[in-house]
């Protein structure tokens, strides 16, 4: 297989846009991201769009020619692909673009991510979420995502010992973070106490403990390694891809407080990679509640078992600590508009391995990993990055 780097990223700020349409953030994103590559639309092979829902938050569907067509390319008659995976759909766009041009197909293509959720009200945009979980056995009972991460975080606290505070710890850490990122969400930062007292929502995960509902758009563009100086002095390679699955309901897996789709989509990566855990520099995960992001470390291997609170409270995972995680917010204060979660962690890691980060900078970076879940761990999207 072709080498694939990114030589272009667009992002727009993640937020209640209400004054964007759905059309008006994918155009944004896309245009950025192309002009930042410094080509044209004669040079694009395709494009992919990861999208989880938005047929029922903006009532439109068939996203991949709304996007060609947006982006001024109809004309050019670039084949467009909606791609779905529940919360890893920006993830899963971005791996299916990489495989079109390791595979030889093509040569550039532009991968985009958007979600518009907020023009729906916030007890239906609970529902459409719940559609990512099993139906059958999970959201008919009144299962939602909140729901089922605290069962996690309960279980995991019965069996590992961790403590609400440690929780409350990733909430604090990235909220400093996104206090630093212009796109965030939520640019100020939090105290403990704050977390601590917000408002239950499924005990013990209190509302400072959750990602926001979001509106935003993300897109790159990747390119052929061996092309990609043709482009960009700073091309980032994609080095390792994974992807794995699992149980749609949380009552089928081996242990709850395992993703196994992170395990093993993490394996594949690192394997890809020829790295490990200790060779990475910084990461993004996916931490829609903040026992996500606790799991997600110990499921990527950069910490033991149950041994995900403590390292928080440490301060392993801050800024300055020795594995910087989330250096952009998370989807807990950047915001998680699911569609462009995946896309945006590839632009944030991009950012960071160009030295272009600002003040959330990670010093001497050199391998970024990017962890995108879908529903709660029944599809995970891992990529790993180097500066080429």
């Amino acid at each position: 297989m072709r080498d694939v780097a990114v030589i272009g990223v667009g992002l727009t700020k993640f937020g209640e846009l209400w004054d964007k349409s759905f059309r008006q953030l994918i155009a944004e994103a896309g245009s950025q991201a192309i002009l930042d590559a410094k080509i044209e639309g004669k040079d694009i092979n395709a494009l992919y769009i990861g999208s989880m829902s938005s047929g029922r938050f903006v009532e439109q569907e068939h996203i991949g020619a709304l996007v060609a067509e947006v982006s001024g390319f109809s004309h050019l008659h670039i084949p467009a692909t909606r791609v779905e995976g529940a919360c890893a759909s920006g993830a899963l766009a971005v791996r299916e673009g990489y495989f079109s041009i390791a595979s030889g197909l093509n040569d550039i293509v532009v991968v985009g991510g958007i979600e518009k959720m907020n023009d729906v009200g916030g007890s239906q945009a609970t529902a459409i979420l719940a559609t990512a979980a099993d139906q059958e056995w999970e959201a008919f009972f009144g299962a939602t995502f909140p729901g089922i991460y605290a069962m996690i975080a309960t279980r995991h606290m019965h069996e590992y010992g961790t403590t609400k505070e440690q929780l409350a710890h990733v909430a604090v850490k990235n909220h400093a973070n996104g206090a630093l990122n212009p796109y965030a969400q939520y640019q100020k930062p939090i105290t403990l106490d704050t977390v601590m007292k917000s408002t239950m929502v499924a005990s013990p995960l209190g509302l400072m403990d959750c990602s926001p509902v979001s509106d935003g758009a993300a897109s790159i563009v990747l390119c052929a390694a061996d092309k990609a100086k043709n482009y960009t002095d700073k091309p980032i390679k994609i080095i390792g891809s994974g992807q794995a699955s699992d149980t749609l309901a949380l009552h089928g897996r081996r242990d709850i407080c395992t993703l196994d789709s992170t395990v093993h989509a993490a394996q594949q990566a690192y394997k890809q990679a020829q790295i490990g855990p200790k060779d990475i520099s910084f990461a993004e995960v996916h931490d829609c509640f903040t026992i996500a992001e606790i799991c997600a470390i110990e499921d990527l291997g950069f910490v033991e078992k149950g041994k995900g609170g403590s390292a928080i409270e440490q301060k392993i995972t801050t800024l300055d600590g020795t594995l910087p995680v989330n250096t952009s917010g998370g989807l807990k204060a950047k915001g998680h508009p699911v569609g462009a979660t995946g896309v945006a962690q590839i632009v944030e890691l991009t950012m960071q391995l160009r030295n272009e980060a600002g003040k959330r900078q990670v010093k001497d970076a050199r391998y970024g990993l990017a962890h995108n879940v879908g529903g709660s761990g029944a599809t995970c999207v891992v990529h790993i990055m180097e500066a080429m």
